[in-house]
């Protein structure tokens, strides 16, 4: 006869046991699938019936014990502002992983956080970072137990934005073969994201300079003073702008519409993302688009790859960044 287990407690593989009347080992070796058993198709389904009708889940952290995995990718996020594209990248990653039953979780690295790092309490199969990790921080990781931690300190080109490091050469391309010259790069003010702008102003400098545009001065804008700084380009002459991101270009567009300033044909403005606001502006804000889908899809590879010991895949993902074109560029 069944037993009233009530919901107070978790059923466990004893209470199977006692249930279909055979050893705790056998209701072992069914629900694990242990190879070289004998155990009858009958008796098999037995256990499985009884696990069904009394409610059985598996004991995630015994099984994890028992097999010295946990499943879970542990990404390490640099104390950015979580901005669309960032969004976009770690939820296909995490679509991709969990259909490979693995789980992403995600963790800010601030400095000087009193809070306990989670490779010390989850135990994840592999620690991921979007930019390299201090040589510290990498092995603090590895003295918990970590197995695989990615990418390595020596790698200082590795991280998610680095397959997508092409854009600002498209923008900075798209303005000049359109006839624009007088060109200037738009950058946030957020003093977290200093290293990214900093990357992307350099490669953008470096395209303008192959195309003979010899300056691609920095400005930081925000909505203090997008109105002023956009009026003092015009006076200077500027007829394209880059800019770091669309919320940047969409600063740059609206404050050229105030000032009467005609886009693109006056001032063009060329975007960074591809997130919704390019579209729905007026004028709608020409942008560089990430296949973020190729782009987590290379991400999970390679978390995958690092849990199972097989060999990481390409380092440039399968995916594309293209231009968007709309009206203000």
């Amino acid at each position: 006869m069944s037993q009233d287990l009530g919901t107070a407690r978790r059923v466990t593989a004893a209470d199977i046991a006692r249930e279909v009347g055979v050893s705790r080992a056998t209701v072992g070796f069914v629900l694990n699938a242990t190879p070289g058993q004998t155990i009858s198709e009958g008796t098999q389904q037995r256990v499985f019936d009884a696990a069904r009708r009394l409610g059985y889940r598996p004991h995630l952290a015994a099984q994890a014990l028992a097999s010295g995995r946990t499943r879970i990718i542990l990404l390490v996020l640099p104390d950015w502002p979580m901005e669309y594209s960032m969004r976009r990248h770690v939820d296909e990653a995490s679509a991709f992983l969990d259909a490979a039953g693995y789980s992403l979780v995600t963790m800010t690295l601030r400095e000087g956080s009193k809070a306990k790092p989670l490779w010390e309490t989850l135990q994840p199969d592999v620690v991921m970072g979007m930019l390299p990790f201090s040589q510290e921080i990498y092995e603090d990781i590895r003295s918990a137990g970590v197995a695989a931690v990615i990418p390595h300190p020596d790698d200082a080109a590795a991280g998610l934005e680095s397959p997508a490091s092409t854009g600002p050469s498209l923008q900075v391309e798209h303005l000049v073969n359109r006839g624009h010259r007088s060109l200037v790069y738009a950058a946030t003010a957020d003093p977290r994201l200093e290293a990214l702008v900093a990357s992307r102003h350099a490669l953008a400098s470096s395209t303008a300079k192959a195309h003979g545009v010899t300056s691609l001065a920095r400005t930081s804008i925000d909505a203090d003073n997008a109105l002023e700084v956009v009026r003092q380009w015009h006076v200077d002459g500027i007829d394209g702008v880059v800019a770091y991101n669309d919320d940047i270009a969409a600063l740059v567009t609206g404050a050229a519409v105030r000032l009467g300033l005609k886009v693109p044909s006056e001032l063009a403005i060329i975007g960074h993302d591809d997130s919704p606001i390019a579209a729905v502006f007026v004028p709608s804000i020409t942008s560089v688009h990430i296949d973020d889908v190729g782009l987590g899809k290379f991400f999970a590879d390679l978390a995958l790859s690092a849990a199972n010991g097989t060999p990481a895949p390409s380092l440039q993902p399968d995916s594309e960044v293209t231009l968007h074109v709309r009206e203000s560029a």
